[in-house]
Formats: C-alpha cells, structure tokens, sequence
C-alpha cells in the first residue's frame, strides 16, 4: 500500500483529504503542526507528499525546498496545493513540485494526479 503524507492546517480539508485518499486504497498520515515535518517523513516514509503552500506561520514551498534539496527525500514526488497561488508561484518562488493543485479541487483531478506521480 502506497503512502501519502497530507500537509495542511486547514483540518477541515485535512480530514476530507484524508477520508478521500483512504478510500482509493492509500496509507494516509495528516499533519496540521509542520513542526513535526522531519519527524513525521523519518517514520512515516511516505511515497508521495501532498503539500499546502500556505501553512499558517509557514511556506510550504519552503518545506518543499528542504526536501528537493535533501538526497534522502528529493525522489518523494511532492504535490503542492493552494488556494491563493498557482503554478507558476510555486514553480517560479522557492521550490519545484512535481505538480500543483488548485483549491477547491476536483476529486477526480487531486486521484489522477497522485495516481500519476507514483505510478512514475
């Protein structure tokens, strides 16, 4: 079973993420508090990681950063989601995702695009 880390602090979209993901057969852990990041991806070792741009205090595509620039996790595909951002934010500011989601997304893009990224 493939494994997902979910990153926001929305727990609202967290949780329905969550419930969605679980559905299509995936190992799920959620994380609201980004500053058990590091330790969450050491234990979980996730297969994918989808990733919030906007994490209160924090920028995800700083996070994304770290882990595209670490060896031990730069192969963990990350996709990036965001509601006030878009693709060319993300790719152009600190970091380089693997791909993008806008909010509110659709259900059947958010799958097809996970489905991709670990089927590569």
């Amino acid at each position: 079973m493939k494994k997902i880390l979910v990153v926001d602090d929305n727990e609202e979209i967290l949780e329905v993420i969550e419930l969605i993901l679980k559905l299509e057969g995936y190992d799920i852990s959620g994380l609201m508090d980004v500053s058990h990041f590091s330790k969450r991806i050491n234990e979980f070792k996730p297969d994918l990681i989808l990733l919030d741009v906007m994490l209160g205090a924090f920028d995800g595509r700083d996070l994304c950063n770290l882990l595209k620039s670490d060896q031990s996790t730069l192969h963990i595909p990350v996709i990036m989601i965001s509601a006030s951002h878009n693709l060319n934010d993300s790719k152009g500011n600190v970091c380089s995702p693997n791909d993008f989601i806008a909010k509110p997304f659709d259900v059947n893009n958010l799958i097809n695009k996970i489905n991709a990224q670990l089927a590569a």
